[in-house]
Order: structure tokens, then sequence, then C-alpha cells
């Protein structure tokens, strides 16, 4: 494991999460920025894609959210997260061990839906293509678009929830799409924070 960081506010202010090896975790001004920005998630449902360590959603919860979803299919992020859970003693999450795409459809056929869903997709992250082990590399903004068209088809985000992308400055994602218009986005050095809603 490559280090720690520590929830920043509410119910488990300080305490330590640990960080998978080879992950790109979101900096803690970045983390800050995104509950500066909501205010308030205090009774929320909350997903997390290309989850990592769990750290947005966890503190989320720390906040007062009352249920947590995080997507992660690496098997040591997956163990990562499940130590974080035990060192909090959370109850009220739940880790889908699967590819983001894949758990999407799942949570829509199962009728989820979330106040908030958030993602940061991995650099780039490799895909079986066909037989003979060929591979298609997808890279953090063509992943971003891909869930964001996916969450268009897949009904899971609550009528006034947001999706919250964070992504590189050289990276721009649209204004507009899928069925969601952008309403803020904001700068932290060369990462961006996105917001989106549905479209009226």
């Amino acid at each position: 494991m490559d280090g720690k960081m520590r929830i920043m506010t509410g119910k488990y202010k300080g305490r330590e999460l640990k960080m998978p090896k080879g992950i790109r975790p979101t900096q803690d001004k970045v983390r800050k920025a995104i509950f500066d920005i909501l205010m308030d998630v205090e009774g929320f449902t909350f997903l997390e894609l290309f989850a990592g360590s769990g750290a947005v959603g966890l503190e989320a919860l720390s906040r007062g959210a009352i249920g947590l979803v995080l997507v992660e299919s690496d098997r040591n992020c997956q163990l990562v997260i499940k130590e974080n859970m035990e060192h909090l003693k959370i109850d009220n999450a739940i880790v889908y061990p699967q590819e983001v795409f894949r758990a999407i459809e799942h949570l829509s056929k199962a009728q989820k839906k979330f106040d908030i869903i958030f993602l940061d997709p991995p650099y780039y992250k490799e895909k079986p293509v066909g037989q003979g082990g060929l591979k298609e590399v997808q890279d953090s903004l063509t992943l971003s678009k891909k869930t964001l068209q996916l969450l268009g088809c897949c009904d899971i985000l609550a009528p006034n929830g947001f999706v919250i992308v964070e992504h590189f400055k050289r990276d721009p994602l649209p204004e507009d799409m899928a069925g969601f218009a952008l309403i803020k986005r904001a700068s932290y050095g060369d990462t961006f924070l996105s917001f989106y809603g549905r479209k009226a």
C-alpha cells in the first residue's frame, strides 16, 4: 500500500484510510472542494464509481450520507476498501466487485436511485476485446464519456441529483451530454470537477 489519508470532517473525522498501490487518489483539497460545493449530504444516497480506496464515498458517510455503494473491479482495491470499512466499523455501505458498466446496469435493473454519483476514472484501463488476448486501452476521458452515456440510459440518478466527474484540465468534457447538463465546473491545479444535473 502506498500511503494513507484521513477523513476530514464528520463522524469519522481524523480516522485514517489505507490507500491501494498504483492508484491516483483524489487529493485532499479536491475532496474537500467536492463537499464544500455540495454543502450538505446528510440523508443522501451516494454512489462512487472507480472507487479505488473508497475515500470520497466514506467521506460522504462521515458527513451524514445514509447509504453508500462503492464500485471497484480491482481485487487489491476491493480488499483495501473492505479494510477501511472494517476499520471505521461501517455497516451501511455495499461494495460491488464489478466493472463499472456492468454494475450500473445491475443497479438500474434493481431500480436503485442515488442523489450523488461520483466518478474519477483511472488514467487508462485495459479491457479484453474478442478472442486471442487482444486488448483495448481506454483513457480516463473515454471512460468518463462512456460512463456518462450509460448513466444517461440507465435511470439511477435521483431527479434532483448530481453526477460529479473528476478529470484533467486537458481532458475537457462537454457541457451537454447524454441527457445531462453542466451545472458547475471548478478547477484545482490540473484537476477539474464537473457537476452535472438532469436537463430540464
